[in-house]
């Protein structure tokens, strides 16, 4: 199902043109407007999912192995030296559009790193009682 008030339902189920890439009955993956460089590409389910928390494990693992098709095509067109593939759930994490998506992002080896973050060190009886307190949740 879609939202009617979204933006990327609309350009998934093809109601707003896209440069499209890959489009199928569960996906359409398109050319970013604003890319972190050339050929970054975003899958949008057609049908709508908040975030990763929200979606059905068949579009999550279906999203994946597209995310790796349209890499693996990023790496022979582009000749990149690698590739991001980044999901942002909630505005804390960088989601701008409440709509699940996946950025898949070719990356060379002397372009600017856009995907880092701090390297903390962690006292070791606290990250028991973390991996303990995530474990019993699951």
């Amino acid at each position: 199902m879609k939202k009617d008030d979204c933006i990327f339902c609309k350009i998934a189920n093809g109601e707003i043109p896209s440069d499209t890439v890959y489009e199928d009955e569960m996906f359409r993956a398109i050319l970013d407007l604003s890319p972190a460089v050339k050929g970054h590409t975003l899958i949008l389910p057609k049908q709508h999912f908040d975030d990763l928390l929200t979606a059905d494990g068949e579009t999550l693992s279906a999203a994946l192995k597209l995310a790796q098709k349209i890499a693996r095509a990023q790496k022979a067109a582009l000749k990149c030296d690698g590739i991001n593939v980044v999901q942002n759930n909630g505005e804390a994490a960088g989601q701008t559009v409440h709509h699940l998506h996946f950025h898949v992002i070719p990356r060379y080896a002397d372009g600017e790193k856009i995907v880092t973050w701090p390297q903390l060190t962690s006292e070791p009886e606290e990250q028991k009682m973390i991996a303990a307190s995530i474990a019993k949740n699951l």
